[in-house]
């Protein structure tokens, strides 16, 4: 829909935005009408180099043809069902899902925080099942982030941030250890403990990779002591770090993960995918979805999917990645560049990140902030060296501008 068709003004339109609608996003002042490749269109036609990827979603690019076909003919035939009958592209789906990733089942959901919320339900059933009804407790890690729901929500060691705070007692049964510390996990293991779930890269907490050493020692942990080992893939998942899913760029294997964001290519699906001992916790009745799975869902998932692996987005994503790490370390006042693949975030050594997302912004480039320093970059993994050396020219000046006026006050 063209802004043109409803009459309105762009004035009008957000008029209406603020008078109907609870808003807790801080808006970009413009309207999106549409979208191509590395690009977000606005209403008079304007582009904006799109270094924020619908928040890791549109992985195989802004309204990719493909994706676009497959939502067309699947709309063509059923948009949506019960979960009762059997129905085409969920099949498909996790058959190439399951087999690509290695894994033996997949439960369909409509976002990450659900995704997690599965994941978070199959091993405290798992526990109880095998171990007894104490057998719940899960270990996360702090400055982690799974989700807004309140097992999820619950799970995010974030306790002291507006992500917890105002929402009364949080879902017991989870506790917090230091990311990258094996020693302080390994502190927290108690009889009651049946899993471990973290992030292979936090996301929201800062941009903060795993090592090598603590992911395979994470899974050694975990089997030393009968526990489980979760990872939160919503936003590492589908070629985000350089490998299909993030663990199989570690070489570690997790007994559950969860997905979302890239799976979908901008529609709502999510999932939860286990060894098959771990899935069939969840029985007849221990769990369910209306939406989730949806066929509509999944035929967009299976095309998003199949883009990226059939163009090797995941290795484009290693090599632009990496380029991106580079250019960032060039300008003024980094402090630190982390990431894997195209997950980057740049800290700065004075606190102007939500001012360099601003000026980024007035430049025409759209990236985010994660608090006060760090600027998190997560395009389409088509992004190209050229779309790198744009962002990096527009943020040069969003930096100059920001520091100057920080070091003005």
């Amino acid at each position: 829909m063209r802004l043109k068709d409803t009459g309105l003004t762009a004035k009008e339109l957000k008029a209406m935005v603020k008078k109907y609608m609870v808003e807790t996003y801080p808006r970009f002042d413009f309207v999106a009408e549409r979208a191509e490749g590395m690009y977000l269109y606005d209403e008079k036609g304007e582009a904006y180099l799109d270094f924020y990827g619908g928040v890791a979603v549109n992985s195989p690019g802004n309204r990719n043809e493909k994706v676009v076909a497959a939502i067309k003919d699947q709309a063509d035939d059923i948009i949506h069902t019960f979960n009762y009958p059997y129905t085409i592209p969920q099949a498909l789906l996790a058959k190439k899902i399951c087999d690509t990733i290695g894994m033996d089942k997949i439960f369909y959901q409509n976002s990450g925080t659900e995704a997690n919320e599965c994941m978070i339900k199959m091993a405290r059933k798992y526990g109880t099942d095998h171990f007894g009804p104490e057998k719940y407790q899960i270990i996360t890690a702090v400055d982690g982030f799974h989700g807004r729901t309140f097992g999820s929500m619950a799970a995010t060691g974030q306790p002291e941030t507006a992500i917890q705070e105002g929402f009364g007692s949080m879902v017991p049964g989870f506790v917090y250890a230091k990311f990258n510390d094996l020693e302080d996990f390994a502190s927290k293991i108690t009889e009651n403990t049946i899993a471990i779930m973290i992030e292979p890269v936090q996301g929201e907490g800062g941009v903060h990779p795993a090592t090598q050493e603590f992911m395979e020692g994470l899974r050694k942990l975990c089997d030393d002591n009968h526990l489980l080992l979760l990872l939160d893939e919503v936003q590492t998942g589908w070629g985000r770090t350089g490998a299909p899913m993030a663990y199989m760029g570690y070489g570690v294997k997790p007994d559950a993960v969860s997905m979302a964001k890239a799976m979908g290519g901008g529609m709502p699906i999510g999932a939860c995918c286990a060894r098959k001992e771990v899935a069939e916790a969840l029985g007849s009745g221990t769990h369910g979805s209306t939406y989730g799975g949806s066929p509509i869902a999944c035929a967009s998932a299976l095309a998003s999917i199949s883009e990226i692996l059939d163009k090797h987005l995941s290795e484009n994503a290693k090599e632009v990645g990496d380029y991106l790490m580079e250019q960032l370390a060039t300008l003024p006042h980094v402090k630190e560049v982390r990431g894997r693949g195209l997950l980057v975030g740049v800290e700065y050594d004075i606190p102007i990140a939500m001012e360099v997302k601003w000026g980024a912004f007035r430049r025409h480039a759209l990236i985010t902030a994660v608090g006060d320093s760090i600027n998190r970059m997560i395009p389409p993994l088509i992004a190209t060296k050229e779309d790198v050396d744009l962002l990096v020219e527009r943020m040069r000046g969003a930096v100059m501008e920001a520091a100057t006026a920080v070091q003005a006050a």
